[in-house]
């Protein structure tokens, strides 16, 4: 059994440094204009919307985006999709589109508004909603053939529209706005959020835990359907304007200055990610627990295959095989390097996700790692596979099984 755990932690190890890519990387779109929101139909097929009129389409996964027209040069702020050839986009000046051949035609809808739409969704392929400045909610029950005035009880401008069941949705705008129905949007009531702030994006991972973000790098998050909203610490100060999440617990924001945030717990800690690009980000989309997009200023489109996390190793240097004994180990193991001259070194420990354990500097050959010992560190590891890295002069890397 010892053995057999040894082999697969090992294929797990060789497996993770093949398919680690550099956390989020440009695509080639074809455009420099802002683009503001992006929607997968499926994991191959996406769009992406935004100044001008613009429209973009990848069938392989965003390797290749192709113009489609869609007939005017206003803003396209939100696009969804409620099947492989069916989708909506909306903008400014009430504008809505509709496709039915997967975008080879996008034709005009009548909103009976020329206010500025933000947000789109739909819960059914006939049943959606869009919804913009001065409270505008509207909502149609035909696919788009009508759309109906819904009453907001506001004037703030609302910037995006989520709904969990058939029944059961939520708003977000700014003066810390949050709207919520439980009857399709005959009626909308307010939520107490908690902020003034600007509220850009609202996302639900089940019928309970949602998430809010905006302004100065605000998250909110709710465990009760919207009847309390609660502060996350999100690290940053810079304005958030997408959320979502891959699962219960795996989340991601962007916003300005090329942010790109990640939670692993729910929201209860966000750690920044490197997106390789200082634009603003507006819109962020995942196919899969790791494949996402993001979209932004200057025809930005980013993806990522890792979610989102930077492989430790650089592909340009070359590793010198660590000597770590003993391995497997209990938590208690030394590794060796050459540093003749005593020059202190970078030591790092990282899981296989790729998220740092331990770190620290030495300036000896030989470190002992104590799980409470002489190094100081106090840090017990649990059992697993790690990645062991010292940089120096020359750089070195191991592989370790803690059991």
């Amino acid at each position: 059994m010892k053995k057999l755990f040894t082999l697969v932690s090992f294929v797990a190890v060789c497996n993770f440094l093949t398919i680690a890519q550099s956390g989020w990387h440009s695509l080639t779109s074809g455009t420099t204009t802002l683009l503001e929101s992006v929607y997968f139909a499926d994991s191959n097929t996406g769009y992406a919307v935004g100044g001008g009129g613009t429209i973009l389409k990848t069938t392989n996964a965003g390797t290749n985006w192709t113009a489609q027209s869609s007939g005017i040069t206003n803003y396209l702020n939100s696009v969804y999709f409620t099947s492989t050839t069916t989708g909506y986009a909306v903008g400014t000046n009430g504008i809505i589109r509709k496709t039915t051949n997967g975008g080879t035609n996008w034709t005009a809808q009548t909103s009976g508004t020329t206010n500025y739409l933000g947000s789109v969704y739909f819960t059914s392929a006939t049943t959606g909603y869009t919804v913009g400045y001065f409270g505008t909610i509207l909502k149609t029950t035909n696919g788009g053939t009508n759309w109906t005035a819904q009453t907001s009880g506001t004037a703030n401008y609302l910037y995006s529209v989520y709904f969990t069941d058939a029944n059961t949705g939520y708003v977000v705008g700014n003066s810390g706005t949050i709207l919520k129905t439980i009857n399709a949007g005959t009626n909308w009531t307010a939520q107490t959020s908690g902020t003034t702030k600007y509220l850009g994006s609202v996302f639900f991972c089940n019928a309970t835990t949602g998430y809010v973000v905006g302004e100065g790098g605000t998250i909110l998050k709710t465990t009760n359907g919207g009847t309390n909203w609660t502060t996350q610490t999100s690290g940053t100060t810079n304005t958030l304007y997408s959320v979502k999440f891959t699962g219960a617990t795996t989340g991601y924001a962007v916003g300005i200055g090329g942010t790109i945030l990640k939670t692993t717990n729910g929201g209860a800690t966000w750690t920044a990610q490197t997106s390789e690009t200082t634009n603003m980000l507006y819109s962020v989309y995942f196919t899969d627990a790791n494949t996402g997009y993001a979209v932004g200023a200057s025809g930005t489109i980013l993806k990522t295959t890792t979610g989102g996390q930077q492989s430790i190793l650089n592909p340009d240097i070359n590793y010198i095989n660590l000597k770590i004994y003993p391995n497997p180990n209990d938590g208690r193991f030394s590794f060796e390097f050459d540093n003749p001259n005593k020059k202190p070194v970078a030591i790092s420990i990282t899981d296989i996700a790729g998220i740092t354990v331990f770190e620290t500097t030495s300036a000896q050959e030989k470190f002992e790692f104590l799980p409470a010992g002489r190094q100081g560190n106090g840090k017990k590891i649990s059992s697993g596979v790690y990645l062991v890295k010292v940089i120096g002069d020359n750089v070195y890397f191991g592989k370790i099984i803690i059991r």
